[in-house]
Parts: C-alpha cells; sequence; structure tokens
C-alpha cells in the first residue's frame, strides 16, 4: 500500500480553477432550529402521529446527529418513527410520504433525552444528514409506529438544520 493525500470534493470544487460553487448546505451554510414541544391531548392508536414543524423551502440539510428530543411516550415498548409528509420537489415532481425516512424504529421506551440520530434510517448515509430540496417546504412529522401515545406524553426537541 501506499501513503495517499486526497481531497474531499467540497474542496476539490473550492480549489478548482476557475472554481466550482458548492451549495450553502455544504459550504459557509446557517445552522437554523425547528423547536417544536408536543402534549399528547387524549390517548391515540397505534399509527398516531405528531406534526413538529415545516423546513423552508429550498435545499436543507437536516443534521440528525446534532438533533435531540425529550420523549416521554409512556406506553412500553414504545419506538418513534421521524419522517416526512409528502411534498413537491424543484423540479415540481411529487415526492410520496415517508414516515420513517429519517428514523426508523428509535427505543423510546426510557423516558428521557434522546439524539436523534440513533436509528437513522438507511437513507441517511451521508454523514447523518439528510437534504431536502422543496418548492414549498417539508413537514417533519413523528410518528408512534407499535403502541398508543397516552394522554400528556410528551415531545419535546430541536431539529437542526442547514439553509443559504
Amino acid at each position: 500500500m501506499a501513503v495517499t493525500t486526497e481531497s474531499s470534493t467540497e474542496y476539490t470544487n473550492a480549489t478548482a480553477s476557475p472554481a466550482v460553487m458548492n451549495h450553502a448546505t455544504e459550504h459557509h451554510g446557517a445552522i437554523r432550529v425547528m423547536f417544536f414541544t408536543h402534549d399528547q391531548s387524549g390517548a391515540g392508536d397505534a399509527t398516531s402521529s405528531v406534526a413538529l414543524g415545516k423546513l423552508p423551502a429550498g435545499k436543507v440539510r437536516v443534521l440528525a446527529s446534532q438533533s435531540r428530543a425529550y420523549v416521554n411516550w409512556t406506553t412500553s415498548s414504545a419506538t418513534l418513527d421521524l419522517g416526512w409528509d409528502s411534498y413537491t420537489n424543484l423540479s415540481g415532481t411529487t415526492v410520496a410520504a415517508d414516515p420513517n425516512g429519517l428514523i426508523d424504529g428509535l427505543s423510546v421506551d426510557t423516558v428521557g433525552f434522546q439524539t436523534l440520530e440513533g436509528a437513522i434510517a438507511a437513507n441517511l448515509l451521508t454523514g447523518g444528514t439528510y437534504v431536502f430540496q422543496s418548492k414549498d417546504g417539508v413537514v417533519i412529522r413523528a410518528t408512534s409506529q407499535d403502541v398508543a401515545l397516552g394522554s400528556g406524553d410528551d415531545l419535546v426537541g430541536f431539529l437542526m438544520y442547514v439553509v443559504d
């Protein structure tokens, strides 16, 4: 084997002549916070969900590894899925809803703080991030896939993302 010295795609773009501009979600973007608070009103059957907030239109990179939530879902063996409602991408095509597109089956059986990088879905292979490109923004939704939600169950936290 030999010692190698290589560069990331983004560094290669920035140092090319002429320079190739990286999008703000890859270089010099602004980190924003989508804070959410939910207190379950009445019991909800399995597959009950909560719309946590809406990401802005355009290209947005969700930073799952920097996002956290306090989860107090009191039903035994509770798991949390995190995904999105259907939306229109920048080319005008409808992207189907995916209730577990970001997180698939995060165990929240124990009450407490959770990092939203646990149980990252298979499509989040780019450093624990996911890029949305939408015309009108994207609604992020948490779902209790397997068990009912109890009245008073709490979900409070924040989703970090990068925009221009």
